[in-house]
C-alpha cells in the first residue's frame, strides 16, 4: 500500500497507484482533500498533456504545488485520469 506523507500528516494512501516516471498517482478517491489548496499554477507535458496543481497544508504550513493532477490527459495517457501525484518534499512510501 503507497503513502504519501507530509509535515507527518498522512495525505494519500492506496493499494492502487499508478506509478508513471517514477511518480505515484493516486486515485482521487484515496486523497485526504481536505489537505489541497486549489493553485493556478499549469505545467504542460508533451505526451501527458497540461497539469494542474494544488497546494498542499497541514498545521498551518503551506507546501506550494506540492500536487499535481491532469483533468484531461492526452491519449496515451488515460491512466492517470481521476488521480494525483506529489513530489516537493511529500514523501511517498511504496
Amino acid at each position: 500500500m503507497a503513502k504519501a506523507v507530509w509535515n507527518g500528516t498522512v495525505l494519500a494512501e492506496s493499494g492502487d497507484t499508478i506509478v508513471v516516471e517514477g511518480n505515484h498517482y493516486f486515485p482521487d478517491e484515496s486523497v485526504r482533500t481536505e489537505h489541497l489548496r486549489p493553485s493556478g499554477t499549469h505545467t504542460f507535458c508533451p505526451w501527458k498533456g497540461t497539469a494542474n496543481y494544488y497546494h498542499v497544508e497541514v498545521n498551518g504550513a503551506r507546501n506550494l504545488d506540492a500536487a499535481w493532477y491532469y483533468p484531461t490527459p492526452k491519449a496515451g495517457a488515460e491512466q492517470i485520469k481521476n488521480r494525483i501525484a506529489f513530489w516537493k518534499g511529500v514523501r511517498v512510501e511504496p
